[in-house]
């Protein structure tokens, strides 16, 4: 908040008081709790700190009296103020959403420079008193102002997109999945991770002494895993296929094999996996700060995409939107400029798509383009620029020009903005799974989810209503 003009020891009279509204949230408790080393899971969302099977998210107690320092540093008395005492007793407790008051009142003057202040933080829902207690200060010596200061952002490096996408997967039936090759101790943990959380159910296609021993290595059982032998890792994948073929798998996920390989199998002409469209690749991306899910495609399968490619491309990308719960779409079709100019291909293409979408050839979603990555994700940059529309500054869906923008884009923001990313393949006869050798496990478990929840959605059991609500409630 804004630093007043201070007020130094003669200019105060007793009676005197400021306040301060501040809501508070749980990224502010998780910002507490790195910086004070006080880890209590009272305090923070998503854990169930007392044993009732409901987290609580209870504001920390102290986080609650820095905000009675607030007033006294910022307003009264202001810059230069010294704390020498301060009481507090609790009288309730404040929740992640609560607006709470803080207000400071001085009760008595102490020359040359101290003073005593009632503190006091209430809710404002209510007027239900959080706080009472009494700080003594040293006043400042001499008039200051300061009209900003800078202080660094923090960053809160939590992926809640992903706990709610996750959240939604793990009530429906296990997804059966075959898993081509988990024969490293990554891949085989993504899929018995998925298989815990209730949101896959493997099938295990490989050497069966290699998953055994990258099971060993990890401390897994895999006590009522099916697991099928393949000689190689061709084999494993048209195993894999087959499964699907025999309606005995619904998903495939890639293990410890090259993408090309599995591929192959997938797009074989017996029994494959086609289904009208291209492959395409989408990575959904949980991007720290960002209110929204982010996808980005094609990053991993098309290399230079034309025109009917990146129609597909699109076309996948809004399909899976809508299944985690992204009810409209906003796809914004990247270029190096916001205008079409024909010496660059990829302005043309997006312009392209974004009438093919106005005229109904690509459905379920908002396009537009050519927007540059700036006025396609900042609402400032695309005013900036005199760019309208729903998509401009809101994009949901970024589709990239190739495989170079699209693996850069989605790298940077993997390891400069602290982004986790779910992969999967789009196009095929049923979602597969495609995780980087890199992944951690919420990664991969999210990718898991995510397949499972477009899945559940094409089938029939889990509406867009259901979805587009669940998100609506966070």
């Amino acid at each position: 908040m804004k630093i007043e003009e201070n007020r130094v020891f003669d200019e105060i009279a007793i009676g005197d008081s400021a306040e301060i509204v501040r809501i508070c949230t749980e990224d502010d408790f998780y910002v507490f709790a790195s910086a004070s080393g006080n880890h209590n899971p009272m305090h923070l969302a998503g854990h169930d700190g007392d044993g009732d099977g409901m987290p609580e998210a209870v504001a920390p107690a102290m986080w609650v009296g820095s905000l009675v320092s607030a007033v006294i540093g910022n307003i009264l008395p202001g810059a230069g103020t010294l704390y020498r005492a301060q009481s507090l007793r609790f009288q309730g407790r404040a929740h992640a959403g609560d607006e709470l008051v803080a207000r400071v009142t001085v009760t008595d003057k102490r020359p040359p420079d101290g003073l005593v202040m009632a503190t006091e933080v209430s809710r404002r829902s209510d007027g239900a008193t959080i706080l009472t207690g009494e700080a003594e200060v040293q006043a400042p010596a001499r008039k200051m102002r300061f009209d900003d200061l800078e202080i660094p952002g923090l960053l809160i490096e939590r992926h809640r997109h992903f706990d709610a996408i996750i959240s939604r997967a793990e009530p429906l039936p296990p997804l059966p999945t075959a898993v081509i090759a988990p024969e490293e101790p990554k891949s085989l943990g993504g899929a018995l991770l998925g298989a815990r959380h209730t949101i896959i159910a493997p099938i295990l296609i490989g050497d069966p002494a290699k998953i055994a021993a990258a099971a060993r290595e990890i401390g897994a059982s895999l006590d009522g895993i099916e697991i099928v032998e393949a000689a190689d890792h061709l084999t494993a994948a048209n195993i894999a296929v087959d499964l699907v073929a025999q309606g005995r798998a619904a998903a495939l996920m890639k293990g410890h094999l090259h993408t090309d390989v599995m591929l192959k199998a997938a797009l074989r002409k017996e029994n494959g996996l086609r289904s009208g469209r291209r492959f395409t690749h989408v990575f959904v991306m949980d991007v720290p700060g960002v209110a929204h899910p982010l996808l980005v495609t094609d990053a991993a399968i098309n290399i230079a995409p034309d025109l009917r490619t990146k129609m597909d491309i699109v076309q996948n990308a809004i399909d899976l939107a809508i299944s985690i719960g992204i009810e409209v779409p906003k796809v914004g079709v990247l270029s190096a400029v916001e205008t079409v100019n024909p010496d660059i291909p990829s302005s043309l293409d997006a312009a392209l798509l974004s009438k093919m979408a106005e005229r109904g050839q690509i459905t379920g979603g908002l396009v537009d383009g050519p927007l540059a990555m700036d006025n396609a994700v900042d609402i400032a940059a695309a005013r900036t620029k005199g760019i309208k529309g729903q998509v401009a500054g809101r994009a949901e869906v970024l589709v990239v020009p190739n495989i170079d923008a699209g693996n850069m884009l989605a790298k940077q923001l993997a390891y400069i903005s602290h982004a986790e990313g779910a992969g999967v393949v789009m196009g095929a006869r049923v979602p597969i799974i495609l995780n980087s050798r890199s992944d951690d496990d919420k990664a991969r478990l999210a990718s898991c989810a995510v397949a499972a929840l477009h899945e559940a959605r094409l089938a029939g059991r889990l509406p867009t209503g259901e979805l587009a609500a669940g998100r609506a409630a966070e």
